[in-house]
């Protein structure tokens, strides 16, 4: 703490009685001025500005649909061509398949070559003496092959891929362990595919319980979740042959569940392929189309969230940094 009697110092008068020399006189003149900004309040440390607000984490939940999953990889060809680039991704039943080979670094062209070579011979395999039912290895090998056998842990972006367990009923959210078996578990359509087995446990699609997976990419970390729904309602579906007779009865399950988890995504994107039949997959390069449709038309509101939460983290951080 500073003293103003430290500064009030005054000069001897020299021998003689002379009166002090004009360079005494600016000395004290000196000292008296520099005491009197003692008393003056330092001016406050500029504070730095503001650092740019970290970029919000954005998810993509990719709902079931059979052969309406191709729809997904025409949402991510405008996401990535909008410049928009998902940090997690989550799937269910066929948004399981795109989602895992997405997270593994594929891009969307990269997709789309993947989506147009399948030989549906290469995923089906289906057991006489289980009823005609499909086993799923093959779709499990042909996953692991595709994502060069990585564990989803070691995938290059964090991937979910939601499943039921046939015993309890409950939403299982995979996110560790072999990448195809998760998939297989999640795509194991009730009355098409064999429940897939997993230790102790039996799992069919998750689409009964979690048709679009917004709460797992929440659980991955997401700020801001895109879901994509690719689901008809009941009421406007006729369904057509076995599969599409069992996907409409999955839908029917799920609708109030996926209602419910759909209100609680950012952005939903809806595809126009309620006409695609659940095994349809010669008309992949219409849905295909119609993901690019719907996703385009949702860029704004994508970009109008993503601005609204990038302004209130730098809100947040000001108000933190007020004095």
């Amino acid at each position: 703490m500073f003293r103003r009697a430290d500064c009030s110092t005054t000069f001897p008068t020299p021998a003689g009685g002379k009166r002090p020399g004009r360079w005494l006189t600016v000395l004290a003149a000196a000292c008296i001025g520099g005491c009197g900004m003692l008393g003056h309040k330092v001016p406050p440390t500029a504070q730095p500005p503001l650092l740019p607000p970290a970029k919000p984490r954005i998810g993509l939940a990719l709902g079931g649909g059979a052969a309406k999953g191709f729809a997904h990889i025409g949402v991510i060809k405008m996401l990535e061509a909008s410049g928009i680039h998902p940090d997690v991704v989550s799937g269910t039943s066929a948004g399981s398949v795109v989602g895992a080979l997405y997270a593994s670094g594929m891009d969307a062209f990269q997709l789309q070559e993947q989506a147009f070579a399948l030989d549906e011979s290469r995923i089906r395999d289906v057991r006489l003496f289980a009823g005609g039912l499909v086993q799923g290895q093959k779709l499990q090998d042909y996953i692991n092959q595709l994502v060069g056998n990585q564990p989803m842990e070691k995938l290059k972006l964090p991937f979910a891929a939601v499943s039921t367990d046939l015993e309890t009923g409950q939403r299982v959210v995979f996110v560790r362990g072999n990448t195809g078996q998760a998939v297989r578990a999640s795509s194991s359509i009730p009355g098409v595919f064999e429940p897939a087995v997993i230790g102790s446990h039996r799992y069919v699609d998750g689409g009964v319980t979690s048709p679009v997976p917004v709460d797992a990419a929440r659980q991955l970390g997401a700020d801001i979740v895109i879901a994509v729904d690719i689901s008809t309602k009941a009421a406007d579906s006729k369904p057509d042959g076995m599969l599409g007779t069992i996907g409409q009865s999955i839908n029917i399950m799920g609708q109030k569940l996926g209602e419910q988890e759909l209100a609680r995504a950012d952005v939903v994107i809806r595809p126009k392929v309620g006409g695609i039949g659940a095994a349809a997959f010669e008309q992949k390069d219409r849905a295909i189309l119609e993901g690019e449709r719907a996703a385009l038309a949702a860029i704004p509101a994508i970009r109008a969230k993503i601005a609204e939460r990038e302004a209130a983290v730098q809100h947040t951080a000001a108000l933190t940094r007020k004095p």
